[in-house]
């Protein structure tokens, strides 16, 4: 059976650990020989949404945009894995409704956790005001209402959150199922900061 396409988006704080399980389950499905992309929202801001700043509006515009082409993808068998806060839930629901296939996978991090893991130093920055908008400082963050998956990445170790998101997949019908565990790449297992 090959994997069919699906967005799988991963939404949360700034430090939560979305890239970290989101690249943890791009590695797992590649050694499944899945189709899969992944679309960072910080690189895409870089390249697809040059010049949008941190308003409203221009969140939701980016978010669109990072909709549009996740679509795209997993319409054509990709699995597209989406991480980007994400911040307002709206936007978030609208990207679903125009999505053949989405998976919400809420990555879940109490502020002062994601704050500890702030290796960029964003939220003292935020704090002291050198950073305006800042998600979860003074700009909120709307949390999802019915994920598919959540992941408490305070609680949780890397292979264990990795594997809810597997599994949900597994269950969902878009990946075979296997009886092996994820496959963690051993870079993640030594990192000390290894949710960012």
């Amino acid at each position: 059976m090959q994997n069919q396409g699906v967005t799988l988006w991963f939404t949360g704080l700034s430090g939560a650990g979305k890239t970290t399980i989101a690249k943890q389950v791009e590695y797992e499905l590649k050694v499944r020989k899945c189709a899969v992309e992944m679309l960072d929202g910080d690189i895409v801001r870089t390249h697809l949404s040059k010049g949008l700043g941190f308003s409203k509006e221009d969140r939701d515009t980016n978010i669109r945009r990072i909709g549009f082409v996740a679509n795209l993808l997993s319409r054509n068998g990709v699995i597209a894995i989406v991480s980007a806060i994400s911040p307002y839930r709206a936007v978030r629901e609208e990207v679903r409704s125009h999505t053949d296939r989405f998976i919400e996978v809420f990555v879940n991090a109490p502020l002062e956790t994601c704050e500890s893991r702030d290796v960029k130093g964003l939220y003292a920055k935020a704090r002291a005001g050198e950073i305006k908008q800042f998600t979860g400082i003074d700009d909120p963050y709307e949390e999802p209402v019915d994920p598919e998956v959540v992941c408490y990445t305070s609680e949780e170790t890397i292979e264990e959150s990795t594997a809810k998101v597997i599994l949900t997949l597994e269950r969902l019908g878009y990946v075979p199922k296997t009886h092996k565990q994820p496959t963690l790449r051993t870079y993640a297992l030594h990192s000390q900061d290894y949710y960012i």
